[in-house]
C-alpha cells in the first residue's frame, strides 16, 4: 500500500489536516487576546466612549462652540440654550459646554502622562531590582516601602502642597504616588521568570544580562505591567481631579473638570444642572477607563 493510500484510508492525516492543526497550536497570545476582546461587548462600547473622549479632546478647537476663555459679565449662570450655549455659562460667563471640551484635554493628560511615567520609572526599577536580586533588590523596594507608608492621596497633596501649584507639579506629585505600585508589580514579575530554564539556559549559552532582560525577561513583564497601568489611568484622572479642586493642580483660568468643580461649588443653588456637568464629565470618564481595563484584564488571563 502506498502512502497516498495511507492517508486516504486516515492512518496518515492529510497534509491540509496537519497544517490547520498546526496554525490552531501556534495561535498567538496577542491573537487570543484580541479575540476575546473581540466578543466582549462591554469593552467595545465603553473602549467606543473612551475613543469619542479622546477625539473630542485632541479636535476641541473644531468642536468647541466658543472661546473657553471669552467671559461675559452679563450672560453668569445661564441656563441650557441660551443664546446658542448649548449647556448654559459658568459663574464668569464662559461656555460650559467650551470649557467641557477643552478641559478634557487636560484631564487626560493629568490621567495618562503620570501613568506613562510611572510605568516607564516604576517598571525599569522593577526590573532591575528583580533581576539582579540581593542588595539592588533591597535597596530599590525598601525605597519604594517608604512610599507606601502614606494613602496615595494624602502623598499626592503633600508632595503637591511643598512644590506649589501647576499642571507640572500636579503630574510630577502623581507620577511619584504611583511609582512605587508600579515598581512592585514589575519586580515580582521579574522574580517570578528569572530562574525558569529558559533564563538559565540563555545565561549558559553566554547572553549578557541585557540581552537576556530585552529578550526573554520584558515579554513576562510587560503583561502585569500593562494590565496595572491600565486600571491606574482613573484612579489618576481622579486624583488629579482632587488636587485641581483643593487648588493645588491646574490652576485658574484653564478649562479643568476638577477647577470647575471647585469654582462652580458656590454658583450649586442658582444653577445645580450646570455645576454637575464637570462631576459627570469626570464620572463617565473613570468609569469607562476602568470598565475598559476589567476588559482587557480579563481578556489578557490566560486562564480566562
Amino acid at each position: 500500500m502506498n502512502e497516498r493510500a495511507v492517508v486516504a484510508q486516515g492512518a496518515i492525516p492529510a497534509d491540509s489536516e496537519i497544517d490547520g492543526a498546526h496554525a490552531i497550536a501556534v495561535r498567538g497570545y496577542w491573537q487570543s487576546v484580541l479575540r476575546r476582546l473581540r466578543y466582549d461587548w462591554v469593552t467595545i462600547i465603553f473602549g467606543l466612549v473612551v475613543l469619542a473622549i479622546v477625539l473630542a479632546a485632541i479636535a476641541a478647537p473644531l468642536i468647541a462652540p466658543f472661546d473657553p476663555y471669552q467671559q461675559s459679565i452679563v450672560g453668569r449662570l445661564k441656563p441650557f440654550g441660551w443664546r446658542g450655549h448649548p449647556w448654559g455659562t459658568d459663574e464668569l460667563g464662559r461656555d460650559m459646554m467650551s470649557r467641557l471640551i477643552y478641559g478634557g484635554r487636560i484631564s487626560l493628560v493629568m490621567g495618562l502622562a503620570p501613568v506613562l511615567i510611572a510605568t516607564l520609572v516604576g517598571g525599569m526599577l522593577g526590573v532591575i531590582g528583580g533581576f539582579a536580586g540581593r542588595v539592588a533588590n533591597t535597596a530599590i523596594m525598601r525605597t519604594m516601602d517608604v512610599f507606601y507608608a502614606f494613602p496615595s492621596i494624602l502623598l499626592a497633596v503633600a508632595i503637591s502642597g511643598a512644590m506649589g501649584g501647576g499642571m507640572i507639579n500636579g503630574i510630577i506629585s502623581l507620577s511619584l504616588v504611583f511609582t512605587p505600585a508600579m515598581c512592585r508589580v514589575a519586580e515580582t514579575a521579574t522574580a517570578q521568570v528569572k530562574n525558569l530554564d529558559y533564563i538559565e539556559a540563555a545565561r549558559a549559552s553566554g547572553a549578557g544580562t541585557l540581552t537576556i532582560i530585552r529578550h526573554h525577561v520584558l515579554g513576562n513583564v510587560l503583561g502585569p505591567v500593562f494590565i496595572y497601568a491600565s486600571s491606574l489611568v482613573s484612579v489618576s484622572i481622579l486624583l488629579a481631579s482632587g488636587l485641581s479642586f483643593l487648588g493645588l493642580g491646574v490652576q485658574p483660568p484653564e478649562p479643568d473638570w476638577g477647577l470647575m468643580l471647585s469654582t462652580l461649588r458656590q454658583s450649586l443653588y442658582v444653577n445645580p444642572l450646570g455645576c454637575a456637568l464637570p462631576g459627570i464629565a469626570i464620572f463617565i470618564t473613570s468609569i469607562c477607563f476602568n470598565l475598559v481595563s476589567d476588559g482587557v484584564r480579563g481578556a489578557m488571563d490566560v486562564r480566562g
